[in-house]
């Protein structure tokens, strides 16, 4: 048994342990202009960050007026954005350093993530994350995706952890209200500074404001060590 009792580690994958963000920007910008909307920019993505790629959809189908059906955006979206992750898309070496270190010490894990399983596959492939991270859930599997608990709930069920027992690892507001939600403790690691204010990240038990750049494996551990002592 690790140090660590019986915890399980949930991850949020895009932004948490891949900075994925910027091939779903530049899927979203050329999907948008094929179907007539130019001039997304970055501020305009920042909003859906966090959000399912149905719901995001749904959302920019709304707001641009956009007729072609969203089952439709979807499979294009996850056609362009294959096409660009398969070509690079980068793990943040303390977050790879921290599942590594989770693995050595027999901590169950999983992956619950906004994307569609294909865009979840494809990147813990192209990464080598898959060879610690093989229980796997996208919100295209669940009734709702975050900020509602769903994927957090049925990876705990696949993992055979109960919610209370779970730590959640997240870079967005709804993600981080989806693990409240589920009753499970969080690691807040904010992709965009600027939300860290929200009040969703207060619920979280470890919030690392600076993101990524204050993230470090072993302080991660060492916080999950000292919260299973005192839960």
């Amino acid at each position: 048994m690790s140090g660590l009792g019986g915890v399980s580690v949930i991850f949020d994958l895009d932004g948490t342990l891949v900075d994925s963000e910027p091939n779903y920007y530049e899927a979203s910008r050329r999907l948008l202009a094929a179907h007539g909307v130019p001039g997304f920019t970055w501020p305009d993505h920042e909003r859906y960050v966090g959000l399912s790629t149905w719901e995001t959809l749904g959302l920019l189908r709304t707001r641009y007026g956009i007729r072609a059906p969203r089952t439709e955006l979807l499979d294009e979206l996850n056609a362009r954005y294959l096409e660009l992750a398969r070509l690079s898309t980068p793990a943040y070496p303390e977050m790879r350093t921290f599942v590594k270190l989770l693995a050595g010490e027999g901590v169950p894990m999983a992956v619950a993530s906004g994307s569609s399983p294909g865009a979840i596959e494809a990147v813990l492939a192209g990464t080598g994350l898959d060879a610690w991270l093989r229980t796997v859930v996208s919100a295209d599997e669940v009734a709702a995706g975050k900020p509602a608990p769903d994927v957090f709930l049925e990876a705990a069920r696949r993992l055979g952890t109960p919610p209370a027992d779970c730590v959640v690892v997240e870079d967005a507001a709804p993600g981080v209200a989806a693990a409240h939600a589920a009753g499970m403790r969080c690691i807040a690691v904010p992709y965009l500074a600027a939300q860290a204010d929200a009040p969703e990240f207060a619920t979280a038990g470890l919030l690392l404001r600076g993101g990524q750049s204050e993230f470090t494996a072993q302080g991660a551990y060492e916080w999950l060590a000292r919260s299973v002592s005192s839960p």
